[in-house]
């Protein structure tokens, strides 16, 4: 295998000449990445020294990059930086005890963008849902997901699917909140349900069915498919274009470092959850020069609640209980009663369903909001109404049609 060598000016020369010997592969070059103290002027490293990692692995087309320098040079922060770069290229990355693969992507026969994530929780479902109700507007298309919970076998959830299905669903065992399953009751599009187990650093999923899922997809012969990534997990088909959603809420360190850099670096645009946060949006630009749209996630009922007494369920963190209750009485009329933001903690949702009192139960499609909050409002004859995430911000759609085709003339 030819390989590009990570090498620092904090070794000796002759020390490195006897190391880059050692390797089992092939030396094409090597990347000086700084240090000084060593260097005495004129060093030979017996292979060509090239002067940015990028321009090295296009001319010399590198099988493996192996990372021979140490710290002071690349501290743990500014390797993860080198690796997310070498992934990026779609290069294995290796060291004295690590090793990172770069996720493989299938090919893809129609025409297709992926939304993925840095994590839960980041509002990655609520873009997607966005995503496939603008581009239905004039494109037929559906939308593939993958989640914790998925079906065994791909399957295909039509638009709208009612609250009985989904209970009859729970009742038998599944998981009546999977991401298909909401993304086709809230952007009214076809949502084939995929499952994975296990996700990589770089976002290669564990055991999944996504590609017996996309092709499912592909037999549609659809205008257009929207792959749903699952947590960080990134779905393993190639694909015209990536959306990244990541939140003001992720410690910067978080969302920008690690191997979230790779997800940024392959992405064409990012989504900024939780508002404008200078911090992030700067840490994002130093990573790649791309579009990114700060938004806010606002609930949305999916019938009127105007006058009505809510008790609205979510997965939100205290901190924006006022805000989410504010918005519903102000946007949608509401008579907030009560706020919660258990719908993943099933013990303390119980708990908490005991003391509210309500009218209309309005709940997000996640967690336990069918096996727990749809059959207490059913017990207790209450309404239930689910909620949808709305994007409220500047600029995103302008953006996310800049990265798909021209819908056909029909």
């Amino acid at each position: 295998m030819r390989a590009l060598v990570v090498i620092d000016g904090e070794h000796y020369a002759p020390v490195v000449r006897d190391a880059l010997a050692a390797l089992p592969y092939e030396v094409a070059a090597v990347w000086l990445v700084g240090g000084t103290e060593k260097l005495v002027g004129g060093e030979d490293y017996g292979a060509p020294l090239v002067s940015e990692l990028e321009a090295g692995i296009a001319e010399h087309e590198p099988e493996i990059v192996v990372d021979l320098s140490d710290e002071p040079v690349l501290g743990p922060r500014e390797r993860f930086l080198v690796a997310s770069r070498v992934l990026a290229h779609g290069v294995p990355y290796e060291g004295a005890d690590f090793r990172f693969d770069p996720p493989r992507f299938a090919p893809f026969s129609l025409p297709s963008l992926a939304v993925i994530g840095t994590g839960k929780r980041v509002g990655k479902t609520a873009v997607t849902g966005h995503v496939a109700r603008l581009l239905a507007r004039d494109r037929d298309v559906v939308v593939v997901a993958m989640g914790r919970g998925g079906p065994p076998e791909p399957e295909v959830a039509e638009p709208r699917p009612s609250l009985e299905r989904l209970l009859e669903l729970s009742r038998e065992g599944r998981h009546a909140a999977s991401d298909y399953l909401e993304t086709a009751a809230l952007a009214g599009v076809p949502t084939i349900g995929c499952r994975r187990c296990g996700g990589g650093l770089a976002g290669s999923p564990g055991e999944s069915n996504v590609l017996e899922g996309a092709a499912l997809a592909a037999e549609r012969g659809v205008d257009l498919v929207v792959f749903d990534g699952s947590g960080a997990a990134i779905p393993p088909v190639e694909v015209g274009a990536r959306v990244l959603v990541t939140s003001s809420a992720q410690p910067v360190e978080v969302a920008t470092g690690y191997l979230n850099a790779y997800r940024i670096l392959i992405s064409d645009l990012v989504v900024v959850t939780g508002g404008a946060d200078e911090p992030l949006l700067e840490a994002i630009a130093a990573v790649k020069d791309v579009p990114v749209v700060p938004v806010e996630l606002r609930p949305r009922p999916v019938e009127p609640v105007a006058g009505r007494r809510v008790a609205f369920f979510s997965t939100a963190p205290a901190a924006v209980h006022g805000t989410l209750a504010a918005h519903l009485a102000e946007r949608h009329g509401a008579e907030v009663a009560h706020v919660s933001g258990n719908l993943a903690r099933r013990d303390a949702l119980r708990a908490e369903l005991e003391q509210v009192d309500a009218d209309v139960y309005l709940v997000e499609i996640k967690a336990a909001a069918i096996d727990v909050v749809a059959e207490t409002a059913l017990a207790r004859g209450r309404e239930l109404v689910f909620a949808d995430n709305e994007l409220v911000g500047h600029d995103l759609d302008e953006a996310l049609l800049a990265l798909v085709p021209e819908p056909a003339l029909r």
